[in-house]
C-alpha cells in the first residue's frame, strides 16, 4: 500500500467513524483539516478514488457510503488495523491504518470505538496474546485493576496488565519467558485502551 492509498483509508475511516457515531456525514473542509489537505479539491479527488474502490458515493457533492451490506455484515463493525504493538519492550503503535476489517459486534460492542493491532513479542503469550495476533482495543483513556491495558510510555507503546499499587502503576507481563519484568511507572503515561479480544494472526 502507497502512501496515497494509506491516506484515503484514513478519511475512509474518519467518514465511516464520523457517519456511524454521529449519524452526519463529514464537510469537505473536516475531511482536509482530518488529513491535513490544503483544498477541498484534494478533498474531492480522494473521495473520487474511493468511489472507484466501491466503498462510497460521491454524487452532486454529497458522500454517500456504500450500502452493499449482507445479512452477517449487519453483525458487525468496521474497525481499522493500524499497526503493530510490542508485548515485550515498548515499540511505537503506528496509527496509520493498514487495513479495515469486520469485527462481529458481539466483541466490537455498539457505542465504543475500537482499533486493532498486531502483537509483536511474548511477553503476554501466558494470557492467549502470541506474536502475531490481532489484538482488539477498545479505545478509552482508563482501566480497572487487572486489565490488559495498551500503555503509551514516552510515544512507544506496549501491551502489559494493569496494577495500581500505593502511589505508583505496574505494568505486568504475563510470559513463559522470565526475561520479561515488570515496567514501574508513577506518571507520564497515557492508556490508549482495554484489550477486549485477541483474533488469530490468520485473520489477516
Amino acid at each position: 500500500m502507497n502512501e496515497q492509498e494509506k491516506k484515503d483509508l484514513r478519511g475512509y475511516v474518519f467518514i465511516r467513524s464520523k457517519v456511524v457515531h454521529t449519524g452526519v456525514t463529514p464537510s469537505l473542509r473536516e475531511i482536509a483539516r482530518e488529513l491535513n489537505y490544503v483544498s477541498p479539491r484534494s478533498v474531492q479527488l480522494m473521495l473520487q478514488r474511493l468511489e472507484n474502490a466501491g466503498l462510497l458515493r460521491y454524487i452532486d457533492g454529497v458522500i454517500k457510503l456504500s450500502q452493499k451490506r449482507t445479512p452477517l455484515a449487519d453483525r458487525t463493525v468496521e474497525v481499522p488495523l493500524v499497526g503493530s504493538i510490542a508485548c515485550g519492550a515498548p515499540s511505537l503503535a503506528e496509527q496509520s491504518p493498514e487495513a479495515i476489517l469486520d469485527v462481529s459486534t458481539k466483541i466490537a460492542r455498539p457505542g465504543h470505538t475500537y482499533f486493532l493491532l498486531r502483537a509483536v513479542g511474548n511477553s503476554m503469550n501466558k494470557s492467549g496474546i502470541k506474536n502475531g495476533d490481532l489484538v482488539l482495543v477498545r479505545q478509552q483513556p482508563t482501566a480497572d485493576e487487572g486489565e490488559k491495558v495498551v500503555a503509551l510510555i514516552n510515544d512507544d507503546a506496549t501491551i502489559k496488565f494493569f496494577h495500581r499499587e500505593g502511589d505508583v502503576v505496574v505494568l505486568r507481563p504475563n510470559s513463559t519467558d522470565k526475561k520479561y519484568k515488570p515496567i514501574v511507572l508513577t506518571d507520564g503515561f497515557i492508556i490508549q485502551g482495554v484489550v477486549a479480544a485477541v483474533l488469530p494472526s490468520n485473520v489477516y
